[in-house]
Formats: structure tokens, C-alpha cells, sequence
């Protein structure tokens, strides 16, 4: 969507909630930075080429973090190895041994994702803490509705917003008291409606950037749709600074959904953001395969272009005056091609897909070339 429409629709805007800013590694979290991306691994750690494939992929896909799991030294060993073969930064999962959290961040892990209320003395925290602070480590406390602390359940009576809140900020006291404020907090759960409440709390009650998630989601799309109506309440009310969406499908999915939350909010712009139809009788070509093709055929661009299909010329006109780039089918086995929200010539409904393909490559081409230029 065009900058100038946006700021003349002021129902548009999103306040987003201050923030103190952390790294992790080379990418701001909070404080006004982009929000984050992040996705999770699902190879063995110890298998370093299959880790590293497919932390690549995620890269390829937009991440701009990943998270992968350090249960045991074989992990912690490899992740060292894993760190000098991929760009992105990377989250060590550390749950209960504290020893895996130091040699985590000795391994060149950016964040340690560890809650130091969990891992036994405060001398084991001091430990963890000294080596994320001598390594540039940041460090995410993750709460999880799944597994709150034993003495919270037996003062609330089940997992609710308030005891989610109160274990987080338990964690962050401990990390406050040692002067490190170099972390994010995440309040997840499986349930949507609990999810918000607790980072709705949390939001008022820290400074701390949040990591946002709805845990266990399920699969590709019953997990797409819950993680879109949670997150997107809370994003919508400007309160998270990184993502996850959690699925039981290909983690590479997980950064694409992400995306498109952010998309839909205007939050982020990467790749091309396709306004569509859902097709009805007075389509002139075949909306639904025309997009599928397309999605498929342009998720290699990264330059943020919009682009309208649209199967007739009811909507189409109008979707295409605020997109880049627009297609409105017509009759006689063609349609209208918009540039820059303007009528500009006809195209065949054979020649659509490779058409708008190369306009659009040549449109991200010649984004390129202007910010290497102004670089």
C-alpha cells in the first residue's frame, strides 16, 4: 500500500507500544524496530547439515530470527559449528541445565532462550548471566501456559493471565537484580483468549520488548487462523516487538504466515502482497489457480510490491488504484493491466501469469537498483 494513502487515514495508524530496545545479535528488538520474524528448527541439533539446510531455508523465506533447540552438550557442540554457516542470528533453547545456557553462548548463540528462575542457586544464574553478558548474549524468558511453576498453580488455581504475569515477571526480577536488561519476555499459550489477556497484562507492566505467540497452535491452518486473531489483537493494539507463529507443519510456513499477519497490519512490507478475489460467476479468468500460480511463481521477491487480481471490473478498478501493480479480468479472454493505480494496457488471459511475472521482477529490480544507489 502506498505510504502517501496511509497517512491520510489516520484508522490506519498503529501506535505502537514503547519499548526499551534489545539485540539479538544484529537485529534491534523493541524500541520502534521492525518486528521481528521468527521461526524455530526441527532437525536433530547434532545433525549440523540438516540444521543448517534448513536455517537456510527459513533465511530464504525472510527470518530474521532462529531458534534452535540445546538440550545436551552433543547440541551445544554442534550449534558452534551450525552459527559459522548461516546468517541469521540464532536463539539457543535452554530449559532446565544451566551448563547448556554457558556453553550455548560461548558456542556463539545470540539470545539464550532459558528462564533463570528454572535453573537451579542463583550461583548457576550468575554463571549463565557472566557468559551471556561476556558473548553479547541476549535472553528470552519464556513463560508458557503449559508449564507454569507448581507454587503459582497452587495460588491460582490453573494457568490464567495474572499467574503467567507474575512467573514473568519473577524471571525478569532475577535478571533486573543482576543488573542484565538485555532480554525479551514471552507470556504463551495454547489458548487464544488467555494468550492476549496475559501479554495485554504484561505489556502494562514492563518495559521488557515481547516476544509474541499463541503455543501449540496446531496445524497449518486452524494454527495460521488462531495465531492471526491473537497476535493480530495484540499487534493491532501495538503491543509486540517479535513473532512466532507456532504450527505443526514445515517451519518455513511459520515464516510466511508471519509475514502475512504483519502485512495484513501494514507492520511489514517484505515480498509481494497479492489483493485478491474470492472469485464468484462474473470472474473472466480462473481467480483461485491464477493467484495460487502466482504466490508460487513470485516468492522469490523480497521487494514489498502490491499487486490486485481481481475477476471482474466491480472491484477491480478500484482494488488497483491502490496497489503497484493490478489485473482486472474483462471479456473476451482478456483483461485491464493497472501500473501505479492507472489503466494502462490489455493483456490476454494466456499471457496474464508470465506478463504480471515480469512486470513484477522488473518492478523489484529497479528497487534494487534505487537503494543501492542511495546506499
Amino acid at each position: 500500500m502506498h505510504e502517501a494513502h496511509r497517512e491520510v487515514r489516520p484508522w490506519r495508524m498503529i501506535e505502537r507500544r514503547e519499548s526499551r530496545r534489545i539485540h539479538v545479535g544484529n537485529v534491534p528488538v523493541g524500541g520502534g524496530a521492525p518486528i521481528a520474524v521468527q521461526s524455530m528448527t526441527n532437525t536433530p541439533t547434532p545433525d549440523v547439515k540438516a540444521t543448517v539446510d534448513q536455517i537456510r531455508q527459513l533465511e530464504e523465506a525472510g527470518a530474521d530470527i532462529v531458534r534452535v533447540s540445546c538440550p545436551d552438550e552433543d547440541s551445544t557442540a554442534a550449534l558452534a559449528q551450525i552459527v559459522k554457516s548461516v546468517s541469521v542470528p540464532l536463539v539457543a533453547d535452554i530449559h532446565f541445565h544451566y551448563k547448556r545456557g554457558i556453553e550455548a553462548a560461548k558456542a556463539g548463540a545470540a539470545c539464550l532462550r532459558i528462564n533463570p528462575g528454572n535453573i537451579g542457586s542463583m550461583d548457576r544464574v550468575k554463571d549463565v548471566v557472566s557468559a551471556a553478558r561476556d558473548h553479547g548474549c541476549s535472553i528470552r524468558i519464556g513463560v508458557n501456559g503449559g508449564s507454569l511453576e507448581r507454587h503459582l498453580l497452587e495460588k491460582y488455581g490453573e494457568p490464567c493471565p495474572e499467574a503467567m504475569v507474575e512467573s514473568a515477571l519473577d524471571h525478569a526480577r532475577i535478571l533486573d537484580d543482576l543488573d542484565f536488561r538485555e532480554y525479551k519476555i514471552s507470556v504463551k499459550a495454547s489458548d487464544v483468549f488467555l494468550t492476549v489477556a496475559a501479554y495485554a497484562a504484561l505489556a502494562e507492566a514492563t518495559d521488557a520488548p515481547l516476544h509474541l505467540g499463541v503455543t501449540e497452535a496446531g496445524g497449518l491452518r486452524i494454527g495460521s487462523v488462531k495465531s492471526a486473531i491473537g497476535m493480530g489483537n495484540l499487534l493491532w493494539a501495538g503491543i509486540g516487538d517479535t513473532i512466532r507463529v507456532s504450527l505443526s507443519a514445515d517451519p518455513v510456513e511459520e515464516i510466511k504466515v508471519g509475514f502475512d499477519i504483519l502485512k495484513s497490519l501494514g507492520l511489514r512490507t517484505r515480498g509481494v502482497n497479492i489483493i485478491a478475489c474470492p472469485s464468484c460467476a462474473r470472474q473472466g479468468f480462473d481467480v483461485i489457480r491464477t493467484v495460487e500460480t502466482l504466490e508460487e511463481r513470485l516468492a522469490h521477491i523480497s521487494e514489498p510490491i502490491s499487486l490486485s487480481i481481481i475477476g471482474c471490473v466491480v472491484n477491480g478498478p478500484g482494488e488497483a488504484m491502490f496497489t503497484d501493480l493490478g489485473f482486472t479480468g474483462g471479456g473476451k479472454g482478456a483483461g485491464k493491466m493497472y501500473v501505479s493505480g492507472k489503466p494502462d494496457h490489455n493483456v490476454t488471459n494466456e499471457e496474464m501469469v508470465d506478463h504480471i511475472v515480469g512486470l513484477v521482477e522488473r518492478r523489484a529490480e529497479q528497487m534494487r537498483a534505487a537503494k543501492e544507489a542511495a546506499e
